[in-house]
């Protein structure tokens, strides 16, 4: 089990844009779950939609992605995470199954699919209390942190 820390050592991302709290299973290059819960505080609820909050489907492909990355910069030798950050090339398959409410838990579990060099891809479902919420399939490229775009 990764905690929060151990994701922002892997991650680049902070609040508000850091959207998984803990890691709770991971095999390098073969699966992740991360989890995510959804309090009234976060700040997309100000706006998405006054007296009728839900979490925005963007944000949720952005943690599946994230909860990606984690697998994807866990499974590198120690010594090259640093070196390294995580680009999401493609989201395919996309499909938003029910709203996600405050107060909810939001387990995203990810498999890969497949692994040729730098490029990963990814099947990835989000469930709150073990119904499907939200599915995708991603692809992401693996580059150094300090190369010329």
């Amino acid at each position: 089990m990764l905690g929060i820390q151990e994701i922002m050592n892997l991650l680049p991302h902070r609040y508000p844009f850091l959207l998984i709290d803990k890691v709770l299973e991971f095999e390098a290059d073969k699966r992740v779950v991360g989890i995510k819960n959804v309090t009234m505080n976060e700040p997309f609820f100000q706006g998405h939609f006054p007296g009728h909050p839900i979490m925005p489907g963007v944000l949720l492909l952005e943690a599946m992605a994230q909860t990606g990355g984690v697998l994807t910069l866990k499974s590198l030798p120690e010594e090259e995470v640093k070196k390294k950050v995580l680009y999401f090339m493609s989201i395919d398959k996309a499909k938003f199954r029910k709203p996600v409410l405050p107060g909810d838990q939001v387990r995203f579990e990810l498999n890969l699919i497949k692994k040729r060099g730098p490029i990963t891809s990814f099947k990835a479902e989000a469930t709150v209390d073990g119904v499907l919420v939200a599915e995708a399939e991603m692809m992401a490229m693996i580059v150094d942190k300090d190369k010329e775009r």
